[in-house]
């Protein structure tokens, strides 16, 4: 890890910061449009930063770096996150056999930006984006976005323009990674004790590296751009539209989905958690309100 480029770390970093504040930017900006439902007479909101360190790696965590979460929770938006971080150190003994490169020293640094988005209609899809860069011996990138409909038969045109743009990201730099990462993220967002996938998919994809960090990096950026331009586009369809206490009660039922999967099978809860991450960043990702019939 000490040989990897540091420039190589610092465009990522940087990167994932520049992406969260559009982002954020964008999703304010529909918080401030809202004009039907009863929650357009609330006032629209803003996300509330909140800075988090870990020690340094020197200290008896064997830890460094930190990172910063974007909580909204307003009229459009629920309750949604977008959190970046920085971290480095050295994994302990148990884990380090489970990451790539990192068996010998365990030394490890992670750079990235993970967002979920809760809606408050239960006609606006939900919403997965996160991605990241990983060093350890070896260096690669991971990520993807996946959406996550409450009535899957009522956004068909969403789930196929949401395909359509990460599709359009994938076939510039590669014809094979949309149907191997789409594949993928069908697989890995699944829940085997429920038989279902969690939503209607997207793209994943982890241990990216071709040799030409350049071209892994500017695929990395694409996912990126690609939610960015498809996802304010959905949300903007729907969130206008009334809803049913019965629709409501069916989002917060399919909200247990989610809870049920990043609590046993989400690799990053895993990471996170495994490596002395800000635990409030790491279950972010948690609806505000949800329940189990």
């Amino acid at each position: 890890m000490s040989d990897y480029p540091i420039d190589h770390k610092d465009q990522a970093a940087t990167w994932f910061v520049t992406l969260r504040d559009r982002i954020c930017a964008a999703f304010e900006q529909l918080e401030d449009d809202l004009a039907g439902t009863e929650h357009a007479a609330l006032p629209a909101s803003r996300f509330e930063r909140q800075e988090w360190h870990r020690p340094d790696e020197n200290s008896e965590s064997g830890y460094g770096g930190g990172g910063v979460m974007s909580v909204l929770r307003g009229r459009v938006f629920e309750k949604v996150g977008v959190n970046v971080s920085t971290v480095h150190g050295t994994f302990s003994p148990e884990f380090r056999k489970q990451i790539p490169g990192a068996a010998d020293t365990g030394h490890f640094w992670a750079s990235g930006i993970s967002l979920v988005a809760h809606m408050r209609s239960p006609l606006v899809p939900a919403v997965h984006m996160n991605t990241r860069h990983i060093a350890t011996s070896h260096a690669w990138f991971g990520g993807g976005a996946d959406l996550t409909p409450m009535y899957p038969e009522l956004h068909e045109q969403d789930a196929s323009d949401f395909h359509a743009a990460l599709r359009g990201a994938c076939d510039r730099f590669d014809a094979d990674y949309y149907q191997r990462f789409k594949k993928w993220c069908d697989d890995y967002f699944y829940l085997p004790h429920r038989k279902e996938p969690r939503g209607v998919g997207g793209i994943f994809f982890d241990t990216l590296n071709t040799g030409d960090w350049a071209k892994d990096f500017g695929f990395t950026q694409a996912v990126g751009e690609a939610f960015l331009a498809i996802y304010p586009e959905i949300v903007r369809r729907h969130m206008n539209k009334s809803w049913t206490p019965e629709q409501r009660r069916h989002q917060l039922i399919r909200r247990g989905r989610y809870v049920e999967f990043n609590l046993l099978y989400d690799r990053g809860t895993t990471f996170g958690l495994k490596t002395g991450g800000n635990t409030d960043a790491i279950l972010m990702s948690m609806p505000p309100e949800v329940i189990w019939p």
